[in-house]
């Protein structure tokens, strides 16, 4: 005997197949609740709070950096000029007090030939100051450029005179005409010489 409440397979096939389907337009689209809206504020309002007191705290220190920073450039730069200013206006000191010596000899012998009528006696005088004073710039850095006898160099020499001859090669300076001087490796002044060219 067949259980009345028992469905069987087809009737379970039918019944699922005739579920009713809800359009798509009719289903409502329910919002979260107000309570859970504003417990979700309050998380995300408290979250950002603390990174703003931490972004804050960190763009403190920086500004303060960057003031301290500031000040010590400022300072650095006005030193920088001081120091600057100092050097143009002093620079020469040590080169001044080495001249200082010869500048005493030059007034010493300012004094002596006035009453002197020996020229020989002023030519040693003079002779003997201008040595000082070549040795005191020698010592100071300056050297003479050296000419007569060498090969004629542009970076050293400036050729006024040009002269045929065949008694020396083409290019060698034969006479200088001004003396030239170097501070180191730099040219102050070149000699003017007269430079032999072939005939």
């Amino acid at each position: 005997m067949s259980n009345p409440f028992k469905k069987n397979k087809d009737e379970e096939v039918n019944e699922n197949n005739q579920q009713e389907i809800i359009p798509q337009e009719n289903v409502e689209i329910f919002e979260t609740a107000p309570e859970e809206a504003e417990v979700e504020q309050v998380e995300t309002k408290e979250q950002p709070a603390g990174e703003l007191e931490k972004l804050k705290a960190d763009y403190d220190t920086l500004n303060n950096q960057y003031i301290r920073l500031a000040a010590d450039f400022d300072n650095y730069r006005k030193r920088q000029a001081q120091e600057r200013e100092a050097l143009l206006k002093y620079g020469a000191e040590d080169t001044m007090k080495k001249l200082l010596e010869v500048l005493d000899n030059f007034e010493r012998g300012k004094k002596a030939v006035e009453n002197i009528d020996d020229c020989q006696k002023v030519k040693e005088s003079f002779d003997l100051v201008c040595k000082q004073m070549y040795e005191t710039l020698q010592k100071i850095g300056l050297e003479f450029i050296e000419t007569e006898g060498k090969e004629f160099d542009p970076n050293l020499h400036e050729a006024v005179m040009q002269t045929p001859s065949s008694d020396v090669p083409e290019h060698t300076i034969i006479a200088e005409l001004q003396r030239g001087y170097k501070l180191a490796d730099r040219v102050l002044r070149p000699a003017l010489v007269n430079v032999a060219v072939s005939e």
